[in-house]
């Protein structure tokens, strides 16, 4: 009897170390995916969240414009995309559910009634009220496996959602101070457009003096429109400024109110490598992990497949119709009865499930691996227009300095000296409005950069 005990222990243990080295129950680690790049993430995974770092900042941190924050909960609370991806994590939770409780035996109860009339007999009536229960031995994984998935792809969901929840944050945010750049962009021409159409009629009234050729005049008409053609650009595209916001925040188009001095304080960041780190709390990075940890216990499930099922089936109940198989024909009955089976052949389509996985799963590794290059990526040009955007913002600054000098300049001597002419301060007073168009655009991607920084390392919380 010992010898039998110790040879079924010993089977039992081989079973299990076979079914292990299978790979059916093992965890998904990111540790032991055959991959450099991934392995380097997971030891960022370990890493303790620094919660100065940007990216860690919470939102009403980084905005601090009371006009923006009020758009940012709007949308927060309002955005379909949003609200879908928050209805996606409900759905995924329900599944999981279902998953975790896939342990558990199946009760079914189905009563029956039936009658039968025979010749001049009476009406002779028969009943059933039978439970039946089913229960499915999870000894090969595949329901676990089922429910690791599940685990995963609520995961995914929930990093998903996250996801979703920063560039909307990051879009409001963008939309906020592009219209607030168009503004101030429409605010200056049409202050340079009075002071143009004054300046044609002054070039009009010297031209009647004699103290001005037509050339003159017709140049400075044909800035005029030119201007004027501009506004108009500037007006299109503050409409669509406007709509885009409007659609964030899930509202009717409208025009939106943007504080006067709606500027973002840019922090001051010096440029370092990219750590891993940082990349791993992307939650679009996270998703995408998520995506190859579903792979691979969809890879465990096909194998699965290739192992015995166990089934324990039991049916009981009350009934009037067992016959004279018993001596009261009126009573309880109850059956027992336990199945293995096992996939002998089933025209390749096990072996086709699991190449099929395993291809499956390869491609969420190639994927995963680019979503972590991509991120490092998006970061590594994100700093780049800082860095470009704050350099140019110098020397923007300069030169609308100079060129205002050089407007005064030019003003005086026309009025004072007469050793200049009126075009040559209408083309003073065009090389500062360039500037200072430059300088509204410059400060804009300045703004957009760090916008972009924030939500490339992960911001949003």
């Amino acid at each position: 009897m010992k010898i039998k005990q110790l040879s079924l222990i010993l089977a039992v243990s081989v079973s299990t170390s076979v079914l292990t080295g299978c790979g059916i129950y093992n965890k998904y680690n990111a540790e032991k995916i055959d991959s450099d790049l991934v392995k380097e993430y997971a030891e960022a995974l370990k890493q303790q969240d620094d919660s100065t770092a940007f990216g860690n900042l919470s939102w009403r941190s980084v905005f601090t414009d009371p006009a923006l924050v009020d758009l940012i909960d709007r949308a927060l609370a309002n955005n379909k995309d949003l609200r879908n991806a928050k209805l996606n994590v409900d759905i995924a939770h329900a599944q999981l559910k279902g998953a975790k409780l896939s342990y558990l035996p199946s009760l079914t109860f189905a009563p029956g009634v039936n009658g039968a009339k025979y010749g001049h007999s009476d009406l002779s009536w028969n009943y059933q009220l039978p439970l039946a229960v089913n229960w499915e031995i999870d000894i090969f994984g595949k329901i676990l496996n089922t429910k690791r998935g599940a685990q995963v792809a609520e995961m995914q969901t929930r990093y998903y959602e996250q996801a979703v929840r920063s560039q909307i944050i990051a879009g409001v945010a963008q939309c906020y101070y592009s219209i607030a750049a168009l503004e101030s962009q429409l605010k200056l021409s049409r202050e340079t457009s009075e002071l143009w159409k004054e300046s044609v009629n002054v070039m009009r009234n010297l031209k009647e003096a004699g103290r001005l050729r037509e050339d003159a005049v017709v140049q400075s008409l044909a800035q005029y429109y030119s201007i004027e053609a501009t506004i108009t650009d500037i007006e299109l595209s503050l409409h669509e400024a406007n709509n885009t916001l409007s659609l964030l925040v899930n509202e009717m188009p409208q025009k939106w109110t943007i504080s006067p001095d709606a500027t973002l304080n840019v922090p001051v960041m010096k440029r370092t490598a990219i750590p891993m780190a940082e990349l791993a709390v992307r939650p679009d990075v996270r998703a995408s992990e998520m995506t190859l940890a579903s792979a691979f216990y969809s890879t465990a499930s096909a194998r699965a497949a290739f192992y015995p099922s166990l089934n324990i089936t039991a049916n009981g109940g009350f009934t009037d119709a067992l016959g004279s198989a018993i001596l009261n024909p009126h009573g309880w009955f109850l059956q027992l009865a336990g199945s293995l089976t096992a996939p002998i052949f089933a025209r390749g389509q096990n072996i086709a499930r699991l190449q099929a996985a395993k291809a499956q799963q390869q491609q969420a590794l190639n994927n995963f691996e680019y979503a972590i290059m991509s991120a490092s990526a998006d970061i590594s040009d994100a700093m780049t227009v800082y860095e470009k955007s704050m350099q140019k913002q110098q020397w923007l600054t300069l030169q609308v300095e100079n060129l205002t000098k050089a407007v005064e300049v030019t003003n005086e001597l026309l009025l004072f000296d007469g050793s200049t002419t009126y075009l040559e301060v209408l083309t003073a007073q065009k090389n500062l409005l360039g500037a200072q168009t430059a300088q509204i655009t410059t400060n804009l991607a300045a703004a957009q950069s760090v916008i972009n920084l924030y939500q490339n390392l992960g911001g949003g919380r």
